[in-house]
């Protein structure tokens, strides 16, 4: 799957999307599914905003209850489902604890029944039973956690997702079943007849070449660079954006097992602490941010407050900025609505602007696929092709194989072998088959994790990576952990030297 600008200038579309996220490669995907003739451009990297800048969950959302939004709840728990059926190498079912204290504004009463009301919400999708635990069942899920004041608190579940990975499937799914794809690719602005837009004029941000796609209908899936947008290309919409900011840290030590779900102290909002790659994913923040989304960071202050939150709870832990290996920022493009942050809804809006463009707004990530849907149905009357039960990824399906059997056979350490798996899913044999062709690329990129060389050509030659960082952070994860040696970024740049 090479990365071919010639494409876009031989075809003319059904339709063009504008924008590698979530939303917009659940579109692509969903779209080529069902026989349309799609081409996708992203300015940046695939899944390089607000899609890999998440907290790794694809939930139903517990604290949605709070706000009333139960056919939201009801709707995202069974997309939570669908994806756990068909892609299981990236979802997995994850136990949450929430601890309660006697000063906590959501007393323990409310949590028993708020997941009450979530396992009934989830009826046949629910993935596991919640429990009442006592003070001391909490303590010996969680240790460390503090004692005083500790009344109880409750367990439920739900699934931890690779964000970036998903995202990417459904890419090289769409590609798969023949759209045309390319990042870095930027719309610098719209071609109209007639009053009405009939294409883009893009530039290739590695080569500067621009060129002309031309399409029949297109979608903005650019979250929260939408208003930006229609500011410069003069686009009127009834509906605006509105930004909030996420930061997430990950910290050296993992807490338990199980995830947390925690009211801070400060304004009684919730955060997670969540295992990832053996460390801690602690976040995240909600405040509302107005500046140009290219230039979103994470703030010193922003540090301070996650560790603040975290130190109450752990007081004997050592949670210090100098065992954070990074921190990340993502903006949620919210439809606006007056309010705080945390409470505005998390429902999707799609509305057409006069020239003709149809624009996708808000959303959360697990209902992606039902916004596609919803697209395709808002610009096409022809009859979709059913995904609730099955949604087809590139790697989509379970393997059968024994891990620790394929390890011998190809001459790999489990731990590689696992990880082939988790990462590809069912096309784990694809990168394999370039180790049978080239026994050099077994060879381990660091010591310090089983990524092996092969990784690397794949994500360059199939996964369409053109820059390190492509691979280090959105392919292989890499830079959620640790490497004492430093040897990781170092075989990835040589791969585009």
């Amino acid at each position: 799957m090479k990365r071919d600008i010639n494409k876009f200038v031989q075809n003319e579309y059904d339709l063009l999307i504008i924008g590698g996220g979530i939303n917009g490669a659940g579109l692509a995907n969903t779209a080529a599914l069902n026989g349309l003739k799609v081409a996708l451009l992203e300015k940046n990297d695939f899944a390089s905003g607000t899609s890999s800048k998440s907290t790794k969950l694809l939930h139903g959302g517990l604290r949605y209850l709070e706000n009333f939004e139960f056919d939201l709840v009801r709707e995202a728990l069974k997309e939570r489902y669908v994806h756990i059926k068909s892609v299981p190498h990236l979802v997995a079912p994850l136990a949450f604890v929430v601890p309660v204290y006697k000063t906590d504004v959501r007393p323990l009463w409310l949590l028993k029944l708020g997941v009450f009301l979530y396992d009934l919400l989830s009826g046949a999708y629910a993935i596991g039973k919640h429990q009442s635990l006592t003070s001391d069942e909490v303590v010996k899920l969680v240790p460390g956690i503090k004692r005083d004041d500790l009344t109880g608190g409750v367990l439920y579940y739900d699934v931890q997702m690779d964000d970036a990975r998903l995202c990417l499937e459904n890419v090289l799914n769409a590609v798969f079943l023949g759209a045309d794809v390319a990042n870095y690719v930027e719309v610098k602005s719209l071609i109209k007849e007639n009053g009405k837009v009939v294409g883009v004029k893009a530039q290739d941000l590695l080569t500067q070449k621009t060129f002309d796609v031309r399409a029949k209908k297109i979608v903005s899936t650019i979250g929260p660079w939408t208003n930006f947008f229609t500011q410069d290309q003069k686009e009127e919409l009834t509906q605006k954006v509105r930004t909030t900011k996420g930061i997430h840290i990950v910290h050296r030590g993992r807490v338990s097992q199980h995830a947390l779900l925690v009211p801070t102290e400060k304004d009684k909002r919730i955060f997670f602490i969540i295992p990832w790659h053996g460390y801690s994913l602690i976040g995240t923040t909600d405040t509302d941010y107005s500046k140009n989304p290219d230039h979103v960071g994470v703030e010193e202050e922003d540090v301070t407050y996650l560790l603040a939150e975290v130190r109450r709870l752990f007081p004997g832990a050592d949670f210090s900025v100098e065992n954070v290996i990074m921190s990340f920022a993502g903006l949620r493009p919210l439809v606006y609505e007056k309010g705080q942050p945390s409470k505005v809804s998390r429902k999707h809006v799609i509305e057409e602007s006069s020239s003709g463009i149809v624009y996708v707004m808000g959303g959360k990530y697990t209902t992606y696929r039902i916004i596609a849907e919803d697209t395709l149905k808002f610009i096409s009357k022809k009859r979709l092709i059913s995904t609730q039960h099955y949604y087809p990824l590139y790697g989509a399906g379970l393997v059968t194989e024994d891990p620790a059997e394929l390890a011998l056979d190809y001459d790999l350490s489990p731990q590689t072998m696992e990880l082939l798996i988790k990462t590809y899913g069912t096309r784990y044999k694809d990168v394999l088959s370039l180790v049978l062709s080239d026994p050099l690329l077994k060879e381990r990129i660091c010591p310090c994790s089983p990524v092996i060389k092969a990784q690397l050509v794949y994500a360059r030659d199939v996964e369409m990576a053109v820059k390190v960082d492509d691979v280090f952070m959105r392919r292989l994860s890499l830079g959620y952990q640790a490497c004492k040696i430093g040897n990781c970024r170092g075989e990835i740049n040589k791969l585009f030297s």
